[in-house]
């Protein structure tokens, strides 16, 4: 439900704060108090286009919170998708403001969201009829929906089965499709594929081999610094010079001099056993440091071959992949499409066969919804043409259009359309089609009745749709609505009294002239100010007695029907 609308700046409005309750919250005024501004506001908050003297004159910026409370989980998803966090007690927040550049800003619970977001998000919070058209009812692609609500938890079940079949189809269908393109096509990726992955096959590739290439391509280059290294380092460790010992002759000479040493000092053994691990540790080195010298190599033809390779992976990593891994796995992909596309004839066949079968169970399941929908559709249909003629529509029809699509969709094969004639001697015609205010408002009155517990829209906005309406017709207008209220907030600018006298919650918005400036300032009303409000649209500006009590009798009445 819409729990609070915070208004600034906006039009002849400085600022409001207006809290709206469940069940039905009338909005009356005198023509020209700027009724309208609070679904403007309403509209702005929800994203929608406003006109360029929304802002009110000499201020810098308009400013309109919209806070609601919502049970619908598809509205927590769809803010959830947009990267917009929940809060606690499942409120949500609604802001927009507006410059004097005509420039806007939106946020949803603090966040900054585009106008496309702010749209997308506020889907389903609130449907509004009158001058401002937000319907869900008069979307021809929504009536489908609206009837699969009313046909339950048999449609429900017997829908996720269809569907189940019905993915299963169009897999087959984009298989058998891709076997049966052009044959012209399918021949030249044959040929390509063939190619590819001979290319490949014929390079012999290894999953580490270009790390291994590299490595020994870089041992290669330096082969020659290697080797003086290596040949420095064996003089200097084993050889010697004419001139210098060998450590290792060093070390051994030390060795022995400190073994007499422990003759004398028995203290010295630990450091003469330390040595001589470090000598057989050096001699272990210098063993496997002559065994490398001898592996050198110095091989143009090697690295030339080595480069050979290394240039095959670089001219096949252009065309296949950023490695190796990546070349071999587009390797194994080309393989099992190339034999998918060159075992076609085959597979075209039993996928025909498949198709055939899944087919023959998709229209069972198909014609199983359709006959679901087409026999709750007689039940409401029935009910609705009930609403039309106690709202005075005495010749009204009502029907429930269901005829078959050229192609199957995830809904079934059933194309669902609202139909109404309106008048005696008039064809049946969709929704849209209908000219007249009066009858406009009382078909949406009679629609949203009966589908109200299916619309899981929570709240509905009415602004002065009671145009062209009056006596007997408005005080069935009045009662249907206060029926919908009792499952759904409904929010309604009225002029009529017999709608005021149903309100849960009244409001009063009023135009003052202060400093030559005109204020518009909205007032909730209690009992007797409700009373008096309502004497007012029946009499005008002058309020008798007789008046008065009039309006506090249709007041009571109003009480007596809820």
């Amino acid at each position: 439900m819409l729990e609070h609308l915070h208004i600034k700046n906006v039009a002849l409005i400085t600022e409001s704060e207006i809290d709206f309750q469940n069940g039905l919250n009338i909005i009356s005024g005198e023509t020209g108090a700027g009724k309208s501004m609070v679904i403007d506001s309403l509209n702005f908050a929800l994203g929608e286009r406003t006109s360029s003297n929304f802002l009110r004159k000499g201020e810098k910026m308009a400013l309109v919170e919209a806070v609601f409370s919502v049970k619908d989980k598809s509205i927590f998803k769809r803010l959830e998708e947009n990267g917009i966090s929940i809060e606690e007690d499942g409120a949500i927040l609604l802001t927009r403001t507006m410059n004097q550049s005509g420039k806007t800003i939106c946020r949803i619970n603090g966040n900054i969201v585009t106008v496309g977001m702010m749209k997308e998000c506020a889907e389903g919070l609130l449907d509004i009829h009158g001058q401002h058209n937000h319907q869900s009812l008069l979307n021809t692609a929504k009536h489908i929906q609206i009837l699969d609500r009313f046909c339950g938890k048999e449609l429900e079940q017997a829908k996720q089965d269809f569907e189940v079949t019905y993915k299963t189809y169009k897999e087959l269908q984009k298989n058998l499709e891709k076997l049966l393109g052009d044959e012209q096509q399918r021949a030249r990726k044959i040929d390509l594929l063939q190619f590819q992955v001979e290319e490949i096959a014929q390079a012999k590739l290894r999953a580490a081999e270009e790390e291994e290439l590299l490595e020994t391509k870089k041992r290669l280059i330096n082969a020659e610094k290697i080797k003086n290294l290596t040949e420095n380092s064996l003089c200097l460790l084993y050889h010697g010079t004419e001139i210098q010992s060998s450590s290792i002759d060093q070390l051994s000479k030390a060795l022995q001099d400190i073994a007499d040493l422990t003759k004398y000092d028995e203290k010295v053994t630990p450091i003469y056993e330390a040595l001589s691990s470090v000598y057989a540790q050096l001699d272990d080195a210098v063993r496997d440091l002559k065994h490398y010298s001898d592996t050198i190599l110095e091989e143009p033809e090697e690295l030339e071959n080595i480069e050979e390779r290394i240039q095959l992976i670089y001219h096949l990593k252009k065309k296949y992949g950023n490695s190796v891994k990546e070349i071999l796995q587009f390797y194994q992909d080309a393989t099992e499409e190339l034999d998918f596309l060159s075992n076609s004839e085959e597979m075209v066949q039993q996928l025909n066969q498949k198709k055939k079968k899944i087919e023959q169970e998709l229209f069972q399941k198909a014609e199983n919804l359709s006959n679901i929908r087409k026999k709750k559709a007689q039940e409401i249909q029935k009910e609705i043409e009930r609403q039309l003629w106690d709202l005075e529509m005495k010749y009204g029809r009502f029907m429930i259009s269901i005829e078959d699509k050229k192609e199957m969709t995830h809904n079934g094969k059933d194309k669902v359309e609202f139909l109404i004639s309106a008048n005696a001697g008039e064809e049946l015609k969709p929704l849209t089609k209908i000219a007249s205010g009066g009858e406009m408002s009382r078909v949406m009155l009679a629609l949203k009745t009966v589908l109200a517990k299916a619309d899981n829209i929570e709240v509905f906005i009415f602004d002065e749709i009671d145009t062209g309406v009056s006596g007997r017709t408005a005080q069935k207008v009045a009662e249907k609505m206060a029926f919908i209220a009792k499952t759904h907030q409904i929010i309604c600018i009225t002029h009529l009294p017999q709608i005021a006298a149903m309100a849960d919650h009244h409001l009063l918005i009023e135009k003052n002239s202060e400093e030559q400036k005109t204020i518009t300032t909205v007032t909730a009303l209690d009992k007797e100010k409700s009373v008096s409000e309502i004497a007012r649209l029946i009499g005008g500006v002058k309020i008798t007695e007789t008046t008065w009590i009039a309006a506090k009798e249709l007041k009571e009445q109003a009480n007596a029907l809820k």
